[in-house]
Parts: structure tokens; C-alpha cells; sequence
């Protein structure tokens, strides 16, 4: 993972102002810690939110390693439609709903992104449909509604949630990669679908005060006193290391957990 430095917002250089109604992060530093410094290639890979995306896409291998038989090609397909839905629709999408990430990508680019990522994950999901059968429709028809639904925060906010988070991103990945292998549902997927809500609801309370702490802090400034009377400080940073800290690590295990079963599996 790429963890690049951001400009300081309150000097932007002279020849790369920031596109129109982008915010401007309030604290010092980075929108999130794999943020890239701002500008051209730098803000696709900070869009892409690399560990996030890898992530979620540990789930589609977890799932379809539950499978009886694991087949390479459906679980290619399901990895790339997943990674043109979220990775690259839902979090363009996203960014051209307050700018959150601070890209100079301009908006026409971002609808150009997210239009073409969906477009891309239902030509593989009917491909899938043709290849497994009709189970699969319903992950195709839920799948980019859940993208727009969630990341254009429709129907009032409903499913732009922290259950609603877990359950498009953590759950339903699973699920729809072992319906991808096998046609049909069963104990296993479920199963592990709700151990990948649990998570994904962990990685929610994680990164919502991380969030807060990077883009929308001013200042932060307090003190712990211990039991025998030391007194240790609270600032950003020490607030910002253990929930960032989980959430590297959390993407790590779950991306090498994925990567061993895919070994095992498939050899």
C-alpha cells in the first residue's frame, strides 16, 4: 500500500488548484493515511482506496473458497466485477458526493468512472448468469443498487449506514462469489457472510473517528492521568495510531487470509 504525503492544504501550489467545491481538510496532513500527494496518477490511487478495496475483495475469494469446487475463471470474474463496482464506481461515485478524498479528478471524469465500472460488473454478472444460471440475478440486480443506494446516500440516508456498510461491503461480497462457484447458497457462505458483516462493522467504528480525526479536526488537545499520577497527552496523532494501526493490520490478515486459501484451493 502506497502511503504518499499530502500538500499542506493551506499552501496549494500555484498551478493545481483544487477542483471546485472540494473541501479542504481541516487538520494538517493526509484525507486518509494511504492518501497520495495530490495531482494527475496520484489521485486515481487515492481514490482507489487500496487497502480498503483489497479488503473487501478478500471477502469474494473467502467465499468462493467455500465452495465444494473452486473454479479459477467464475472467481476471476467475480474479483474484477467486484473491484469495477466498489473499487472503482462506488468510491468515484463517493468523491463526487462532497469530495471527501480532496482529488483533482474532475466531475465528469468521476460520472464517466462510475458509470463504466457498473456497466462492466453486470456484462461479467450476466456472463456469470449464462455460465452458472439464474441464481445469480439477484446478486446483479442488488449489486449496483447497493453502490448508488449507499454511496449517493438515496432513500434518505437508509442504507448509508454503519449495518448498511457491513452488509454491502462485508456480506454480500461473500455471498454472491460462492452463488458465482456454485448456483445456490448454503450453511457455509452464510456463515462466513456474517462473520464478514461483524468485520466489516469493526472496520466502521475504526475508521469513522479516523475520518473525523483527519478531515474535520481543528485542534485536539487533552491529557490521560494514570492511576500513579503520570500524566500522559492526547493529540491527533496519538488518537490517530491505534485505529489506523488496527485497520492496517486488519487488511493485511484478511488479504493474506484470502491469498492462502486461494493457494490451497486452487493448486
Amino acid at each position: 500500500m502506497a502511503d504518499g504525503l499530502a500538500a499542506d492544504a493551506s499552501h496549494p501550489e500555484p498551478d493545481a488548484s483544487p477542483v471546485p467545491g472540494a473541501r479542504q481538510s481541516v487538520a494538517a496532513g493526509r484525507p486518509a493515511y494511504y492518501a497520495a500527494s495530490p495531482g494527475g496518477w496520484r489521485d486515481w490511487w487515492t481514490l482507489l482506496h487500496p487497502p480498503y478495496t483489497a479488503w473487501h475483495l478478500s471477502y469474494v475469494v473467502i467465499g468462493a473458497a467455500l465452495a465444494p469446487r473452486v473454479s479459477l475463471t467464475p472467481l476471476l470474474a467475480t474479483l474484477i466485477a467486484f473491484f469495477l463496482a466498489v473499487g472503482l464506481a462506488a468510491h468515484a461515485l463517493d468523491e463526487l458526493n462532497g469530495r471527501p478524498l480532496q482529488t483533482r479528478i474532475s466531475a465528469p471524469a468521476l460520472v464517466a468512472v462510475t458509470v463504466a465500472g457498473l456497466a462492466g460488473a453486470v456484462a461479467l454478472g450476466a456472463a456469470g448468469v449464462a455460465r452458472t444460471g439464474w441464481a445469480l440475478v439477484p446478486f446483479m440486480i442488488v449489486g449496483p443498487l447497493l453502490v448508488v443506494a449507499y454511496n449517493a446516500e438515496l432513500f434518505g440516508g437508509v442504507i448509508h449506514t454503519d449495518l448498511g456498510f457491513a452488509a454491502a461491503w462485508g456480506a454480500f461480497p461473500v455471498l454472491t462469489a460462492y452463488t458465482a462457484q456454485t448456483g445456490r447458497l448454503d450453511l457455509a457462505p452464510v456463515l462466513a457472510g456474517a462473520a464478514a458483516l461483524a468485520l466489516s462493522a469493526a472496520q466502521r467504528k475504526l475508521s469513522t473517528p479516523a475520518r473525523t480525526l483527519r478531515r474535520r479536526s481543528v485542534r485536539v488537545e487533552g491529557s490521560i492521568t494514570l492511576a500513579d499520577g503520570q500524566v500522559t497527552a492526547v493529540d491527533q496523532r496519538s488518537l490517530l495510531a491505534p485505529l489506523e494501526g488496527a485497520l492496517r493490520a486488519t487488511s493485511w490478515g484478511l488479504i493474506l487470509l484470502a491469498a492462502s486459501l486461494a493457494v490451497a484451493r486452487l493448486r
